[in-house]
């Protein structure tokens, strides 16, 4: 997490996720369609993580009478974010910190991407459940994270092509290694099932599975 309160790390942030991620601009737009199945054309929308702002603009500029609350932990990050929405911060409030200095809601819908990956299970599955807590009954919940099999070898097969990929997208083999060997050691990824396991344990239901991009994964569930 010291990345997101690196200056220079936060200026390339954009950058690097594209190049990271794939698909990143697809799973913006996917997201926003997803939340749209249960948010009003006036809805009111929950973004944990919401730091740089990318899927804020994304979700703001396609659903014009949405209004959003975004959390994140990082004020750099957040700073990043007001400065990107541009004309369209007057429909966003940001807090700075957890799930905790969220709103009570009640929200349509919610967005977690590429944020619970940050996270152990005991933090996840509370933080699931501060999410759940905020949503109206048959909101939707999206979130987008690394998900990989447990399994020694098949987990290291995957960052791996993480790895990998990175490097075709313009990232330096060097940097792109070295970046995914400390994804691996340091962040607490949690497997498919184990994922989605925590998620029902939260009050979730109906989850499915919408995208899987090499370690990555994304679902759809409804509080």
């Amino acid at each position: 997490m010291s990345s997101f309160s690196d200056p220079k790390a936060i200026a390339g942030y954009a950058e690097n996720t594209l190049r990271r991620v794939p698909g990143l601009h697809d799973i913006h737009r996917m997201t926003a369609l997803l939340l749209a199945e249960r948010t009003p054309a006036n809805g009111r929308v929950l973004v944990v993580g919401a730091g740089g702002g990318m899927e804020l603009n994304v979700f703001a500029r396609l659903f014009p009478g949405w209004t959003f609350d975004g959390v994140d932990p990082s004020a750099e990050m957040l700073a990043m974010a007001r400065t990107s929405l541009g004309s369209l911060a007057p429909r966003v409030q940001l807090h700075l910190g957890f799930i905790d200095v969220a709103p009570k809601g009640p929200f349509d819908a919610a967005s977690c991407l590429l944020t619970l990956h940050f996270t152990n299970e005991a933090e996840r599955y509370r933080t699931l459940c501060e999410i759940h807590a905020r949503l109206k009954p048959g909101g939707a919940l999206v979130a987008v994270h690394y998900s990989i099999s447990q399994t020694g070898a098949e987990r290291d097969l995957w960052l791996t092509r993480c790895a990998e990929f990175a490097i075709l997208s313009g990232i330096g083999a060097e940097q792109a290694k070295a970046s995914v060997a400390a994804i691996g050691q340091q962040l607490p990824i949690l497997s498919p099932e184990q994922d989605e396991a925590l998620m029902q344990k939260a009050g979730f239901s109906h989850i499915s599975t919408f995208y899987i991009g090499l370690g990555f994964r994304g679902w759809v569930a409804y509080a």
